[in-house]
């Protein structure tokens, strides 16, 4: 397993740079640049700027340069946040963007597995078609829909909870946004885990388990769940790059202080190194939550074999 653990890292380092390769240019291609809003400032003031970030440079140079200092760990100074390099805005925004998807895939996870087995264990009643008709809803409506409703009812018409704000990570300020990115997920793994128990539920070892005497409950919870979790296990990389995608709106709708809302304004603002830095550390959370998920499958089904 060491091995393969260490040829997926080596595997992810041309990922990376294409990540990087991507990002850098295609942000550049965007109309307009980082200081198109200050068109007051005198011309001379305008090119020592661009001379100042080496905007000046042909496009080329300023890659290889770019390619240089990342290897070094170094994603730049911000062209709007002037007294913040894009290192220090990651870290002031990572924590509370790491606090919402821990709390979103946690919930994702409880909820969706616990309805996916009791559709599975109550196949074809109206149990099972309600849960299966909601899962439905919730993957056809997506969160940013959702997470403006959310804030509506609950926030501003019943006042059960703030419609926004973050103050500190209170319980309070989490709830809608958490709800709002782990709604979709919910309803994927509840799909995903019906169908594998419901397959698992039939299998011949079950049906031992069954004739041994064993209690239902034991039999659905050391035998069928963990076979049934697989497939949910597969989909905790996806799931975890929709809830970082899903973030960069959620933390905008309900105003919180996370990446999402530096790499908003940095998309609009043309700051290019925020943008790209903000990228690649997604790219690069995806890729080791990939690894580990492959780990984790290894270690739930004893079958595979990382050879």
């Amino acid at each position: 397993m060491l091995r393969y653990g260490l040829s997926r890292v080596r595997n992810a380092v041309p990922t990376l740079l294409i990540i990087v390769t991507i990002a850098f240019f295609m942000v550049r291609l965007a109309p307009g640049g980082p200081f198109d809003a200050e068109r007051s400032l005198p011309p001379e003031i305008e090119k020592n700027l661009a001379a100042a970030y080496h905007l000046d440079e042909p496009l080329p140079a300023q890659y290889v340069r770019y390619l240089s200092n990342i290897v070094r760990g170094d994603f730049g100074p911000s062209f709007r946040y002037r007294d913040h390099t894009v290192s220090e805005l990651i870290a002031i925004g990572f924590p509370v963007s790491l606090k919402l998807g821990i709390a979103a895939i946690v919930l994702a996870l409880v909820f969706g597995t616990l309805l996916g087995s009791l559709a599975a264990l109550r196949q074809n009643s109206s149990v099972d078609y309600g849960v299966m008709g909601t899962a439905m809803l919730g993957i056809a409506i997506p969160g940013f829909v959702v997470a403006p409703l959310l804030s509506l009812v609950f926030g501003v018409h019943l006042g059960w909870l703030p419609a926004g704000g973050w103050e500190g990570g209170a319980v309070r300020n989490m709830v809608l946004p958490v709800t709002a990115l782990a709604l979709p997920q919910i309803a994927v793994i509840a799909r995903l885990t019906r169908g594998s128990m419901i397959e698992i539920l039939h299998s011949d070892f079950i049906r031992t388990a069954h004739a041994k005497g064993l209690p239902a409950r034991l039999v659905v919870f050391r035998h069928a769940l963990p076979g049934a979790l697989m497939p949910v296990v597969s989909y905790l990389g996806p799931a975890v790059a929709g809830i970082v995608t899903g973030s960069v709106v959620i933390e905008q709708i309900f105003g919180l202080p996370g990446i999402g809302r530096f790499f908003i304004q940095g998309a609009l603002n043309r700051d290019y190194t925020l943008v790209t830095g903000v990228v690649i550390f997604y790219g690069s959370l995806l890729i080791t939550a990939n690894l580990i998920v492959d780990l984790v499958y290894g270690w739930l089904d004893p079958r595979v074999r990382y050879e």
